[in-house]
C-alpha cells in the first residue's frame, strides 16, 4: 500500500471487489464512518480487508459541529474506536449542525458565523481532537439560501478555525460552485482566496438542478459526473496550492467502479503534474 495520497473514491458496498482489487499507485477510499461504527460484521470485515491494500479516510456527517452542544460523547467513543482500528490517513467533518435537543436530523444544516459560534465550533473541533488524539479537517458546506447574521465571510471563518485548533481544511470545489450560483458571488475568487497550507483534502462530486426550480437553484447531488466547471476549479486550486489528497464523491446514480475510475484518473494526473514539475 503506497503511502502517497493522490486520487480516492468513496467506497459503496457494490465496489468492495473492485476496490479490494484495483492496483493504483495513490489510491485511497473514503467511508462514512457511521456506516462502519459497530463491532464486527461482513461490512466491517471488508473495510478491514480493503484497509490492507489502500489508504482510509473516515469522513463523518453526523458529529454536528456547529450545535449549540458539545460532541455527544458516546458518538465520539464510537468514532475514536474505528479509528484506532482502522488507522485512517484522513479523518474530516463537515462546518455544520444536524443535532438540536437530542434529536437528529439527516442534513447539513447552516449556521450564523458570529464570534459565539467560532468560539463554541472550535471547542468542540478540540473535544473531537483530543479524544481522536489527532488532526481533523473541516469542510466549507453548500449553501441553497443567504443568512443576514454572518459577521465574518466563511474563508476567514474557516481560517480562524484551523488557526486557533489545529485542525486542517477540506475544500470541496463542487460545494463552493454551487454555493457561488445559489447565492451570487463568485467562484474562482472564492478559491483563489482560500488558504493553502491548511488544505488536507480536495473533494470533486456532481450537482443537479432543483427539481422545481430548476438551474435556479443547483443542488449538491452528489449524483452525477464532475462538471466541467468544477474541474477547472480544481486545476486552478491545485496549481496554486500544489497536490492536495482528492476525492471524487459520488453517493447516488452509481455507475460502475470502472467510470468512477476513470474520473479518478482525471483527478489524479491534475496532481501528478506538479509533482512531475518539483521532480
Amino acid at each position: 500500500m503506497t503511502t502517497a495520497l493522490t486520487a480516492g473514491l468513496g467506497l459503496k458496498p457494490q465496489h468492495y471487489d473492485a476496490a479490494f482489487a484495483c492496483p493504483a499507485d495513490g489510491l485511497w477510499f473514503e467511508v462514512h464512518p457511521e456506516n462502519y461504527m459497530i463491532d464486527g460484521g461482513p461490512r466491517l470485515a471488508w473495510l478491514e480487508a480493503i484497509r490492507a491494500r489502500h489508504a482510509i479516510s473516515l469522513h463523518g456527517v453526523a458529529m454536528s459541529l456547529a450545535a449549540d452542544a458539545e460532541p455527544d460523547a458516546a458518538h465520539l467513543k464510537r468514532l475514536a474506536d474505528l479509528a484506532r482500528r482502522i488507522e485512517p490517513a484522513l479523518v474530516s467533518e463537515h462546518l455544520a449542525w444536524s443535532t438540536w435537543r437530542g434529536a437528529y436530523h439527516p442534513d447539513l444544516l447552516p449556521f450564523p458565523r458570529t464570534d459565539e459560534a467560532l468560539a463554541r465550533i472550535a471547542g468542540n473541533i478540540q473535544r473531537t481532537q483530543d479524544v481522536l488524539q489527532r488532526r481533523i479537517a473541516i469542510e466549507n458546506p453548500s449553501h441553497y439560501l443567504q443568512m443576514a447574521d454572518h459577521a465574518w465571510g466563511e474563508i476567514d471563518f474557516l481560517a480562524e478555525l484551523a488557526r486557533h485548533t489545529g485542525c486542517g481544511l477540506l475544500l470541496d470545489v463542487n460545494n463552493v460552485y454551487v454555493s457561488a450560483r445559489n447565492l451570487g458571488f463568485s467562484a474562482t475568487a472564492y478559491i483563489d482566496a482560500f488558504p493553502g497550507e491548511p488544505v488536507m483534502e480536495v473533494h470533486l462530486a456532481g450537482h443537479a438542478p432543483d427539481p422545481s426550480l430548476g438551474e435556479a437553484l443547483l443542488v449538491d447531488s452528489h449524483d452525477a459526473p464532475v462538471a466541467p466547471e468544477v474541474w477547472a476549479l480544481y486545476e486552478r486550486l491545485i496549481a496554486r496550492i500544489g497536490a492536495r489528497p482528492a476525492l471524487i464523491e459520488r453517493d447516488d446514480n452509481l455507475p460502475d467502479f470502472a467510470t468512477l475510475f476513470a474520473e479518478r484518473q482525471r483527478a489524479d494526473a491534475v496532481l501528478r503534474a506538479p509533482l512531475a514539475q518539483a521532480a
